[in-house]
């Protein structure tokens, strides 16, 4: 199973574990991946692009990340509350970080039908 990802520019390489991975947050034409420790690094690579190079990069194991609205790409595994009406999604691994974020209502109805119906 592949853990790591890695994002090579001009003048510098950043290798990612995969597991460490909370979400990734598109801003334009960039894309910052958050970490579990809170670390946040930013690559050139807008949202779309970034889901290409999961695919690409990791195969099928690329299905731990879910595409939410038009902002985020969040790893499955750190789901912990979806609020709809409050359009919150908080991520966490119930111990030591929490992340809330804020999509739209039917992005995270979406994404609550999605992990219903997936039991």
């Amino acid at each position: 199973m592949i853990k790591n990802l890695y994002f090579n520019s001009r003048d510098e390489l950043l290798r990612v574990n995969i597991d460490n991975v909370v979400f990734f947050e598109g801003d334009g034409g960039y894309t910052d991946i958050v970490s579990a420790n809170e670390l946040r690094s930013c690559v050139g690579m807008n949202l779309r692009t970034m889901e290409d190079t999961l695919a690409k990069q990791l195969g099928e194991n690329a299905s731990v990340f879910l595409r939410i609205g038009k902002r985020y790409i969040i790893n499955r595994k750190y789901i912990y509350q979806v609020k709809v009406f409050k359009q919150q999604l908080i991520l966490s691994d119930q111990s030591t970080f929490t992340f809330k974020l804020t999509a739209s209502r039917e992005a995270l109805r979406k994404l609550k039908m999605l992990l219903t119906s997936s039991k």
